[in-house]
């Protein structure tokens, strides 16, 4: 059975290594032919398709009585997504942030991340907290396309932007190749969380755990995929909008419309509300400072983030089989490694937003010095 699963687990990454080229590649070309930047596309579209294996785990968990495998799946894989994710694509090329992801949808997945946070503390997401968190969702997504549009025409947008690399197809095929996209990713996340959540659970590992790292990680894997093809492809704006887009609609989709579905209601383990929603959230407020600061994130940043996801699987590891290491691990991550991680960011926000200053003042003498040259002369 062991190599059964691992061939599942090698056939799921497989399927999902085509299924990020299929959609990167028609989404593109849709972006163009629509006059829509990829941003919005990354944020809407492909967020969208992205986030079917959470919603097809998440339901499929809720009706086999797991709700810890439910939740742990979205909060793991809205960690991995900001941590993993963002990270690693991060190292392997800086990722430049427009202003409307850092003015609106960074804040946006803020807010929805504090609402689920809310509204969970009673223990059980209603048929009203369903509601609230899918129209979230929705205000989120008509907005982004509304706002696209708008600064598009504004900046007299000529939908001429497919990378360089890549050569257009018609727009019957993008459609074909959107679908299929969707497809193999969907099928690729399944079979590869079936071979892993095996694997798992043969170890004796709890639900919550399991849907926290490995469904979590497995889940998050079209993510990725997208986001590295969306890389090597030129297209940085997808990659960026991918990932936060992906995180609302885990939150507002994957869990809200479930929520809406079984309105008796999806009762959550309160191990996950006393430590990973917070850390969720945590995960969130981490990459404020870094996106409103240069609007860039640097390959150190991403490097810091992997880091932390890595240090955040070790600490529910050893939590989760009771290892004698735990107590002194967590030890560690809460009095040095998170306290040096907070004043680094301190340090750094502070010191770019210097540098932002100063460059605003100096254009601003510049502006005027030459308004006073015209004058004179």
């Amino acid at each position: 059975m062991l190599l059964l699963d691992l061939g599942l687990v090698v056939a799921g990454l497989a399927l999902l290594i085509g299924g990020g080229e299929a959609l990167v590649r028609g989404a593109s070309t849709l972006a163009v032919r629509a006059g829509i930047s990829p941003l919005v596309i990354g944020l809407v579209v492909v967020s969208a398709a992205t986030s079917a294996p959470e919603l097809a785990v998440t339901v499929g968990a809720v009706l086999e009585g797991e709700p810890g495998l439910a939740l742990g799946n979205v909060i793991g894989s809205n960690i991995a997504n900001i941590l993993l994710i963002l990270g690693l694509s991060a190292v392997l090329s800086p990722l430049a942030i427009r202003r409307q992801v850092v003015r609106f949808d960074i804040p946006v997945m803020l807010g929805i991340s504090i609402l689920l946070v809310v509204v969970s503390l009673d223990g059980v997401l209603s048929l009203l907290d369903g509601v609230l968190l899918l129209g979230g969702l929705v205000i989120h997504a008509s907005l982004s396309i509304i706002i696209g549009r708008k600064e598009a025409h504004d900046a007299a947008y000529v939908p001429a932007a497919m990378p360089l690399n890549s050569t257009p197809v018609p727009l019957w095929l993008a459609m074909i190749l959107v679908a299929i996209g969707v497809g193999l990713l969907v099928l690729g996340a399944q079979t590869l969380v079936t071979g892993a959540v095996n694997i798992a659970l043969d170890l004796g590992v709890s639900s919550l755990v399991v849907g926290l790292t490995v469904v979590a990680i497995g889940t998050s894997l079209p993510e990725l995929a997208t986001s590295l093809v969306a890389l090597r492809r030129g297209e940085r704006d997808m990659a960026v909008g991918n990932i936060v887009g992906s995180n609302i609609f885990n939150i507002g989709l994957v869990l809200g419309l479930p929520a809406i579905l079984f309105a008796e209601g999806i009762a959550l383990p309160s191990a996950a509300i006393a430590l990973d929603l917070p850390l969720m959230l945590a995960a969130t407020v981490a990459l404020l400072p870094i996106a409103f600061t240069g609007f860039v994130i640097a390959r150190w940043e991403g490097a810091l983030f992997v880091g932390l996801y890595v240090a955040y699987l070790l600490y529910v590891v050893l939590a989760s089989t009771e290892h004698d290491a735990a107590t002194g691990f967590t030890s560690i991550m809460l009095w040095f490694v998170l306290p040096l991680v907070g004043i680094t960011l301190v340090a750094v926000t502070a010191y770019e937003v210097g540098i932002y200053r100063g460059r605003a003042i100096a254009r601003r003498t510049t502006s005027q010095e030459r308004q006073s040259g015209d004058l004179r002369s």
